[in-house]
């Protein structure tokens, strides 16, 4: 089953998020609620201007879409569109924000909160494999060179690997979104990044995605003006991480609070 992630739904439950003394907004764009196994959650954080978000790790596998604003992770530059990866467990950072803020969507295919820093790795960072992965900038189209494209290309963003990939599709209008599943995913996110795409009558437009368990395929067609969209594969979290407590777990337990 498809599900969803409006800008409607974003605006709705956009709030300001306290994150080490500094104010973010953060604001749901795909909600599947607090619940174990696969349920896809995409949010955008917007982080403030010349912040220093220190260097941390998450508990289950995430992409982050960097849109908007300038900055940095680690040592490389960030500015739209840029695709980072990074697997549960595995430390990355620090991200850093200049003049004019950073806005960036987090995406994960199972529910997690907060991040943990990497300062306390030594007891809270069970041993397995680390796994992280920064695109290029990507570059879109002008309004009047995806309108004029007559032929649908590919090009690979981050090369697809035990479940992991990124790839992007610049379509014509009218043209089918060729849904094509990496071998080990937990399924794709699929992110218009500009121009439309129409599912069942109804038009999505740029940042608004979906995401599509392994296994299922679905019938999407470029809008009026093409459109160019962004797949990203998500695999499950690592066997060595099979007995580290999830972000479900430990709210039953009382051990976390959700934010």
């Amino acid at each position: 089953m498809i599900t969803t992630g409006t800008r409607a739904s974003g605006t709705a439950k956009r709030r300001p998020v306290q994150v080490d003394g500094g104010t973010f907004h953060k604001s749901e764009w795909m909600d599947s609620g607090q619940k174990p196994g696969v349920t896809p959650t995409v949010f955008l954080a917007e982080q403030p201007a010349n912040y220093h978000l220190q260097s941390h790790f998450h508990r289950e596998n995430q992409f982050q879409l960097f849109i908007d604003g300038a900055g940095s992770i680690g040592k490389r530059e960030l500015g739209p569109v840029v695709v980072h990866y990074a697997g549960a467990f595995t430390g990355y950072g620090p991200i850093d924000s200049g003049p004019q803020g950073l806005k960036y969507f987090t995406i994960r295919s199972r529910f997690d909160m907060g991040m943990v820093p990497s300062t306390e790795a030594r007891t809270r960072m069970p041993r397995g494999p680390k796994r992280h992965a920064t695109s290029d900038a990507l570059q879109r189209s002008t309004p009047e060179a995806l309108a004029a494209r007559t032929a649908m290309s590919e090009e690979v963003v981050i090369p697809a690997e035990a479940g992991m990939g990124a790839r992007l599709n610049r379509m014509p209008l009218g043209s089918s979104y060729p849904v094509h599943h990496v071998d080990g995913s937990e399924g794709c996110f699929i992110f218009v990044i500009n121009g439309t795409l129409e599912h069942e009558g109804r038009s999505y437009g740029q940042w608004e995605h979906f995401f599509l368990p392994q296994g299922e395929t679905a019938s999407m067609a470029a809008g009026k003006g093409g459109a160019e969209v962004l797949t990203l594969s998500i695999p499950p979290r690592a066997d060595a991480y099979a007995d580290a407590p999830t972000a479900v777990q430990l709210l039953a337990t009382g051990e976390a609070v959700a934010n």
